[in-house]
């Protein structure tokens, strides 16, 4: 099986882009497994992809869907809390920005399309945070427009995520660290959600 199939298959738990998938919640929870599966089966192609290696997956619909998930979602699992984890962020934006030059968007599933619009609302830019919310609310999923507005607001108020800020050796401001005493649960470590729950 090739490194699209596999991956797809691993992420939606079927190949078939124009099937219907539910929201998985291990997508958006750090569970060490989940990671674990990852840096098992996907972590030499994430550091292909994170180099340019893997480019010409983006010529397909389902080539350039696994090619996001390799940019965008992989390295957040497999290099949580450090740089490494946002160092691909750039090819995913423009990997995102090819598949709606393409269309590869219209081609699929909802729950797939959200992995072609993760990588602007990931963006500390406010015109990609703009353009995510116009397309998460095109896609008719309430949680999901509800994470790009809470993440364009962010970047509205700070013009950046400050829960990167340790990461990426920047300074927090007062207003950020005061923001971080609690911040939206996407911005949560595993820990501190942890700590809501018990």
């Amino acid at each position: 099986m090739n490194i699209t199939n596999s991956l797809l298959a691993f992420w939606f738990e079927t190949r078939d882009l124009n099937e219907p998938v539910e929201k998985r919640d291990i997508w958006f929870k750090s569970e060490p497994a989940f990671d674990a599966a990852i840096r098992d089966q996907f972590l030499p192609a994430c550091e292909a992809a994170m180099v340019g290696d893997l480019d010409t997956l983006k010529d397909d619909t389902a080539g350039c869907l696994a090619l996001a998930l390799l940019l965008d979602q992989c390295p957040r699992n497999l290099f949580r809390h450090t740089a490494q984890a946002y160092a691909a962020d750039a090819r995913a934006l423009a990997v995102a920005r090819h598949a709606l030059v393409e269309g590869y968007d219209a081609n699929v599933s909802p729950w797939h399309r959200v992995f072609f619009y993760l990588p602007f609302e990931h963006s500390e830019n406010p015109r990609d945070q703009d353009l995510s919310v116009e397309l998460f609310s095109r896609l008719g999923i309430a949680s999901s427009l509800e994470a790009a507005k809470g993440h364009r607001d962010v970047i509205a108020q700070f013009g950046r995520f400050p829960y990167r800020n340790d990461a990426l050796g920047r300074t927090n401001t007062p207003d950020e660290d005061e923001f971080l005493k609690d911040p939206p649960l996407w911005g949560k470590t595993k820990a501190e959600i942890d700590a809501m729950q018990s």
